[in-house]
């Protein structure tokens, strides 16, 4: 496991991950303004940035809350989950925001994520607590954290992290490759 702070591009930041698709997992629900029914915009910016960013790399990115149209076309709980698994399933790496106060259907995700075999990268905010379950997922899965306290700061940090837990986990997987 690595833990990167935000802070400086690095070398070799702006390197591709050698994937070509990703899930992006975070709060949802619980984000939703009850007037509206839809995620407002500070909500959706760490979503939208990096959607952009992974985007803007060439990768294909699933992302439920964009497909679900920030909130204004929430799908029935038995047709989210099926799809959110399948895609997770699918992707070649997951990226997720694990929510603080944590997200029970991002947790869900993550554990979907790890039991895949998924290379990970969560984005913690810095200075939040997590739950023990996402501090130590690194024991059990290809996990690599960056603390944050802004998504769009943190990008570089984000592909180095992408980068690392892809290349971990095509060192550990059978034939060197990520499924």
């Amino acid at each position: 496991m690595t833990t990167e702070s935000s802070t400086g591009a690095g070398p070799g930041a702006a390197e591709g991950p050698g994937i070509r698709s990703v899930f992006l997992a975070g709060p949802f629900l619980q984000l939703l303004d009850p007037a509206t029914g839809e995620m407002p915009g500070d909500a959706r910016a760490p979503f939208d940035t990096l959607i952009k960013h992974f985007e803007a790399q060439g990768l294909s990115v699933h992302n439920a809350h964009r497909r679900e149209a920030w909130g204004a076309e929430l799908m029935r709980p038995e047709e989210c989950t099926r799809i959110d698994q399948e895609e997770i399933r699918k992707a070649d790496a997951f990226v997720a925001l694990p929510g603080c106060p944590a997200s029970p259907g991002t947790h869900i995700e993550v554990g979907w994520a790890s039991a895949f075999g998924k290379p990970i990268v969560l984005l913690l905010e810095r200075d939040r607590e997590y739950t023990f379950l996402v501090q130590g997922l690194h024991t059990v899965a290809t996990v690599e954290y960056v603390l944050h306290t802004d998504v769009a700061d943190a990008l570089p940090a984000v592909d180095r992290a992408l980068r690392r837990a892809v290349a971990r986990h095509r060192e550990a997987a059978p034939g060197g490759r990520c499924h």
